[in-house]
């Protein structure tokens, strides 16, 4: 994971310019491990999300999302990125794409698409790493924005790991989610496959959608973020060892449907400014 930086209210407590390798191992290190501690731990941040007043609908919705951020985190949760703002306004302006539907969210951070989703959806799981920080922050922005809605719920998962605890969540007879959502995840180049894995098990055939927005924050390995897209697309192979990550594939369908200029998230990052200002957006569907 990028290293720490010292910590100022102008500066982000990470660089994604700190990604300069083309290895994965050197690009996302132990995805799940600890960081030596630098410097103090910053307080949380908020940012206020206002939804667009055209697709408000209901008196008794919230006009505007307020998101708790945590301080900063070695999985990038205190950031609340361009692609979930993308996300969220999508779901407004677009309800019946979430409406009497199950989602799940993986890699939530804020967790501001499932909130604006689980004001349409019967069902929203929002998940992130099973740290109490990350876990514990999701709950108050549920609670702090939504009151009481008993449509949504928080929990740990590690993505590529047993969904049984995921399924358990669903309502009576569902056994699988209608929309899946990863938000500006894909930049993890050694998790597309257990991120695959997850989405492969967990999505409706058929009918379901994985929705995946991202922005090429490091233009130079924009390469790498849409093999993501190959391998979501290669064929599933009978009895190819797992450890083969060449030969493996998902057999879902991709098609490449949004494209949204933002603001640069990274001021000082290298590369180009319109490619790191630009949110794509894919939809995955199994045939």
């Amino acid at each position: 994971m990028p290293k720490k930086k010292s910590v100022s209210k102008e500066t982000p407590v990470f660089d994604m310019s700190d990604h300069s390798s083309d290895s994965e191992e050197e690009l996302v290190g132990d995805l799940f491990g600890t960081e030596e501690e630098t410097a103090p731990e910053p307080e949380p941040t908020f940012e206020v999300y206002a939804r667009n007043p055209l697709y408000i609908k209901d008196d008794d919705t919230p006009k505007e999302l307020k998101i708790r951020l945590v301080g900063s985190h070695p999985l990038w949760a205190h950031h609340l990125w361009n692609a979930s703002k993308v996300f969220a306004s999508m779901f407004d302006e677009h309800p019946s794409l979430c409406r009497d539907k199950t989602v799940l969210e993986l890699g939530a951070g804020g967790a501001l698409p499932s909130l604006v989703a689980s004001l349409y959806a019967t069902k929203v799981v929002v998940t992130d790493y099973p740290d109490d920080e990350l876990i514990d922050n999701i709950r108050y922005n549920i609670s702090s924005n939504l009151g009481d809605r008993s449509n949504i719920v928080a929990d740990g998962y590690v993505w590529g790991t047993a969904t049984d605890k995921l399924r358990e969540h669903l309502p009576p007879n569902h056994t699988t989610y209608d929309v899946i959502i990863l938000s500006d995840l894909v930049f993890n180049h050694s998790q597309h496959h257990a991120l695959l894995r997850t989405c492969r098990e967990l999505l409706t055939p058929k009918t379901g959608r994985v929705y995946v927005f991202y922005t090429h924050h490091r233009p130079h390995l924009a390469h790498k973020d849409l093999e993501f897209f190959e391998i979501a697309q290669r064929p599933v192979l009978e009895n190819v060892d797992p450890d083969d990550r060449e030969l493996l594939g998902y057999g879902l369908k991709a098609d490449h449907f949004v494209k949204k200029k933002m603001h640069v998230m990274f001021e000082e990052d290298p590369g180009d400014e319109e490619v790191r200002a630009t949110v794509h957006g894919w939809q995955l569907w199994l045939p």
